[in-house]
């Protein structure tokens, strides 16, 4: 065997390092699909100007989902800031006008009207529309994108406190396809007189009483889920009778309680 000083003589090789940025159109959306709208603005729309317009191609902005993180994310000191919700509303903007009319879906908190009166204008085609906690949304965004987008089928208003009762009403009248509703502090009229076509109602923490419950049943008979929870003036005969007329119901959240209320075990 041949030795230098005591080395063995070895034939090194460089290796093949790829071009990440020089993958074709079918694979990059494939891989960009996987990843969340805010995993794409950190990352992948920085290293190229091809990813960059991948990122924004409308296939991949039919849903802003923020949801997930919201619920996972472990700061929220300044979450009720304004320079928060300028962040939210800059990043709903961009996906509205990337879409090009093809955003679906919209989940998010902590907006302001500002970016709901941009979406209004430019997303016809809105099915669902989650903006809970969102303290500065107010009537004018909210109504603007009722008469703009009667696709929505799924609007959840939870702890937006600055919408009224008028708000309700106008979704009612103008979004037909109305199925799912999640509101707290709910006016039972409202629902009653222009909701009267949902399947889906979540009103939890609501001060209504025996007979405004009473009126919702009557006027939406087509109800197959109720959330009641954390409603202290409803009385359990209230509810019974109340629900006795729904002979689509299928599952109830009792008030005052976490339990599920399953209509076949009545």
């Amino acid at each position: 065997m041949e030795v230098n000083n005591g080395r063995r003589n070895v034939e090194m090789k460089s290796e093949h390092i790829p071009d990440w940025t020089k993958l074709n159109l079918d694979c990059l959306f494939d891989i960009f699909s996987r990843l969340s709208i805010q995993q794409r603005c950190v990352a992948p729309m920085l290293v190229c100007k091809t990813w960059m317009n991948v990122c924004k191609d409308p296939f991949l902005n039919s849903v802003f989902d923020l949801e997930g993180w919201f619920l996972s994310s472990t700061e929220t000191s300044n979450r009720w800031t304004s320079k928060f919700s300028e962040k939210v509303d800059s990043i709903l903007m961009s996906v509205a006008e990337w879409s090009e009319g093809g955003l679906k879906v919209i989940r998010v908190r902590h907006c302001t009207d500002q970016s709901l009166l941009y979406v209004a204008d430019r997303c016809p085609n809105l099915e669902v529309l989650w903006v809970k906690h969102c303290p500065k949304v107010t009537d004018e965004s909210m109504g603007k994108i009722a008469l703009k987008c009667p696709k929505i089928m799924e609007l959840d208003i939870s702890s937006s406190y600055a919408l009224t009762r008028e708000c309700m009403g106008v979704f009612g009248k103008n979004c037909k396809n109305l199925q799912i509703v999640k509101k707290n502090y709910v006016y039972p009229t409202e629902v009653s007189r222009y909701m009267q076509h949902v399947k889906h109602l979540e009103l939890r923490f609501s001060t209504m009483t025996d007979k405004g419950f009473a009126s919702i049943c009557k006027h939406c008979v087509n109800l197959e889920y109720l959330d009641l929870s954390g409603s202290p003036n409803l009385t359990m005969d209230g509810v019974i009778n109340g629900i006795s007329i729904l002979k689509n119901l299928k599952e109830i959240k009792k008030p005052n309680s976490t339990a599920f209320f399953f209509i076949d075990l009545l």
